[in-house]
């Protein structure tokens, strides 16, 4: 008996003992596990959050895991491409992975703006004629108030977007900056955003805002100039550079004549290359179907460098970036909240501020570079046209008859659901505003009904240059030859209306010195041949001929001039290759290297005349 009671004892102990250490195990491996998770980026809902769980990994935890084992060496790319000191650089399975992710999720080069970090130089733009003398001592400029609003932008590119900021305005008139997150979901942006960017920025008045739920740029906007302390209010884009004294024009102007929207010029970033560049001075318009476009000056407006200064009056803005008097944004009507998401909001308050007594200028010596994307990267949340609703209840507001026009242009925007308008109706009211005939006389004569045309159009139309005929810079003639062999890069295709198709691959062919293995470079960067079409990257991986677009990118090609030199795509960030060293081999892109499929020699062309 004493036996069996002592076995029990014992069976009793071992098993307190096991479940004691299970629970103890059990706690420590959550404990790693939560860890783990956090630092790898899981959406891990706090006590108060009652989102859905999003099992998504952060940015660095899907790249660490998409390279996992990878062992290939970088030295050799690198040394290859020392030379080209080129930052879009495919060195391995991790670059790649980041460049693609990012074309995904935001539609640029996100390779190229992480290795170019939080700051860097740009060219000053501006014309002579700018002053670049800092505001003096004297000089009292009202304060800004920088508005940034962004959904999932890419991390380095909205914090070198700020620091822009930081670094290129006057500390005395810049009273804050203020990021409004329109309940972004990318898990980088949803750990940290506000620690990482103390840690990168040093500013201690940065405000920051999170909706708690999808509002859209227009109702985000707002909510930021709820909040805004400044005497003047700048809107500005989340993927943007602000160039040398950028702000002080804007602010000047604003000063001079509360009831201005000043804008500046939108320099030119590249989303494939992120190389920065200067824009031709042109202002805003728009079509019939309320899209926003580009129009040139008034013929006679740039005479003598003093006219470069401007302003120049505008009838549309691009809406992205402009300074506003913040009691005068408010009396304007600041947005129409009851917009959505995006689309349509600056062509709306473009017409609103004219027709309302006020005016729209750009000032020519404030310059913003801005990353121009070939293609939004989200949508609405519900998949709504938004651009097309929102421009309906703007062509209600304030088109009058003139609104027939647009639902002609988008006839299935007649029957759409605008929601209810009559507080902007009464706020036009309120405001005496002219009716839209007016606008069309004083603000923008130049713009033509449907279905007229004029001499002066017609004329317009003879200048335009085909694209096969198109004027180039061309400073090298050459073959493309691979490195010990007598195979050039050659395109064998039919030809259609007399151009070689477009399209068409690029193969290896015993060098001949014939019109398909002849190619022209400009001074953009572009390799033509034979004059007519441009060298494109494609795909994945894929190298062909196409119509020159004159967007560079992936028309942009590097390469050391010389033998044994790599030919280098800007966008892809991958160089030319041979699948093999024999007629009929096609040309691809593929990691930088060494090896003798990757290697060329630049055969330069003398031209018979």
């Amino acid at each position: 008996m004493l036996r069996r009671c002592f076995l029990r004892r014992c069976s009793l102990s071992i098993l307190i003992t096991s479940v004691i250490t299970f629970i103890i195990f059990t706690a420590c491996l959550y404990h790693y596990e939560y860890k783990s998770m956090v630092d790898a980026g899981w959406n891990l809902p706090s006590a108060n959050d009652t989102r859905t769980p999003n099992p998504q990994y952060s940015f660095a935890a899907r790249v660490k895991e998409c390279c996992k084992g990878e062992q290939q060496e970088k030295g050799e790319t690198q040394e290859v491409m020392e030379p080209l000191k080129m930052l879009g650089v495919i060195r391995d399975r991790k670059d790649k992975y980041i460049r693609d992710i990012g074309f995904k999720n935001h539609a640029f080069n996100a390779l190229i703006s992480n290795n170019i970090g939080p700051y860097r130089e740009i060219p000053d733009t501006r014309h002579k004629i700018c002053p670049r003398e800092p505001t003096g001592p004297n000089e009292i400029l009202p304060t800004i108030s920088v508005i940034m609003c962004f959904y999932n932008e890419h991390k380095m590119t909205l914090i070198r977007s700020i620091n822009s900021v930081i670094k290129r305005t006057p500390a005395h008139i810049l009273k804050e900056i203020i990021l409004v997150d329109d309940f972004s979901d990318l898990p980088e942006l949803e750990f940290h955003l506000l620690s990482d960017l103390h840690a990168q920025l040093h500013y201690d008045r940065l405000q920051y805002i999170r909706n708690e739920k999808r509002e859209g740029l227009i109702r985000s906007r707002i909510a930021g100039a709820h909040a805004a302390e400044g005497e003047v209010l700048v809107f500005l884009d989340s993927h943007i550079e602000v160039n040398q004294q950028w702000a002080e024009p804007l602010v000047r102007a604003v000063k001079q004549e509360n009831s201005t929207i000043a804008v500046p010029v939108m320099d030119l970033i590249s989303p494939d290359t992120f190389e920065y560049s200067s824009s031709p001075l042109v202002r805003g318009g728009f079509n019939w179907g309320l899209h926003y476009k580009w129009i040139t000056l008034p013929k006679g407006t740039l005479k003598k460098d003093e006219d470069f200064k401007g302003p120049f009056k505008t009838p549309t803005m691009a809406g992205g970036l402009f300074a506003v008097n913040r009691q005068y944004f408010k009396y304007i009507g600041e947005y129409d909240e009851g917009m959505d998401i995006w689309g349509g909001e600056n062509i709306e308050i473009s017409f609103r501020v004219w027709q309302c007594h006020g005016s729209i200028k750009i000032y020519p010596c404030s310059r913003v570079g801005h990353i121009f994307r070939k293609r939004r990267p989200y949508s609405a949340p519900d998949g709504k046209d938004t651009m097309k609703r929102n421009s309906l209840r703007a062509a209600h507001v304030w088109m009058d008859d003139y609104k027939e026009y647009f639902l002609k242009e988008t006839n299935s925007a007649r029957d759409m659901d605008y929601g209810d308008i009559s507080a902007r109706v009464e706020l036009r009211q309120r405001l005496k505003c002219h009716d839209f005939a007016w606008y069309m006389k004083n603000v923008y004569p130049e713009m033509q009904l449907p279905g007229q045309e004029t001499k002066k159009t017609a004329s317009a139309a003879g200048v335009y240059q085909p694209w096969h005929s198109r004027k180039r810079n061309y400073i090298a003639t050459y073959m493309m030859r691979l490195t010990g062999t007598n195979l050039c890069a050659s395109v064998v295709a039919p030809k259609v209306k007399g151009f070689l198709k477009k399209g068409s691959p690029i193969m290896l062919q015993t060098c001949m010195r014939t019109r398909n293995q002849i190619w022209y470079e400009t001074d953009k960067a572009e390799i033509v041949l034979d004059k007519l079409l441009c060298l494109e990257s494609y795909g994945d991986a894929q190298v062909h001929i196409n119509k020159c677009h004159e967007m560079l990118g992936d028309q942009q090609w590097r390469h050391t001039r010389n033998e044994h030199s790599p030919i280098y795509n800007m966008a892809a960030g991958t160089c030319m290759r041979a699948k093999g060293a024999l007629v009929g081999a096609r040309i691809v892109l593929d990691l930088c290297s060494k090896d003798d499929a990757s290697a060329w020699d630049i055969v330069k062309v003398e031209e018979t005349s």
